[in-house]
C-alpha cells in the first residue's frame, strides 16, 4: 500500500450540487458543495442554518438564517447528504453509527471492506 491515504467517502459526485450537513452540537446547515478534503473539512456555498428551537436545541425549526460561504470542520461534520434526490429513490445519508463502524474498518487497515461497507450500505 503507498503512503497515499485511501478515503472512504467520495464527495466527489456532490461537488457544485446540494448537500445538508449535520454537524456535532445538534447544528443543520444545506447549501452548494463546492470543495472537501480527505478530513471531511467541507466548503458550503450559499448555505443556510437551520436554526433551533430555543425550549428543545436538538430540534430544528423551520426558521433559517443566511450564512453565505462557510467552512465546515470535518471533526465536527457527523452527516452528509444530497438536498437534490431523484424522485423514488432513498438519499444515501450517512449515520453516525455507520461512520464509527468504517473508522474502525479502516483503523484496521481493512480498507477494502470499509469500501464495500460503504458501497452497500450494509453492515453487522
Amino acid at each position: 500500500m503507498s503512503g497515499r491515504k485511501e478515503t472512504v467517502l467520495d464527495l466527489a459526485k456532490f461537488v457544485d450540487k446540494g448537500v445538508q450537513v449535520k454537524l456535532t452540537g445538534g447544528r443543520q446547515v444545506t447549501g452548494t458543495l463546492k470543495g472537501y478534503d480527505q478530513l471531511l473539512n467541507l466548503f458550503l456555498d450559499e448555505a443556510v442554518e437551520f436554526l433551533r428551537d430555543p425550549d428543545d436545541p436538538l430540534k430544528t425549526t423551520d426558521q433559517t438564517r443566511s450564512l453565505g460561504l462557510i467552512g465546515c470542520r470535518g471533526t465536527a461534520v457527523m452527516l452528509v447528504s444530497p438536498t437534490d434526490v431523484t424522485p423514488g429513490r432513498v438519499p444515501p445519508c450517512i449515520p453516525y453509527n455507520f461512520v464509527k463502524y468504517v473508522a474502525a474498518l479502516h483503523i484496521k487497515n481493512d480498507v477494502a471492506t470499509a469500501v464495500a461497507v460503504c458501497n452497500t450500505g450494509i453492515f453487522p
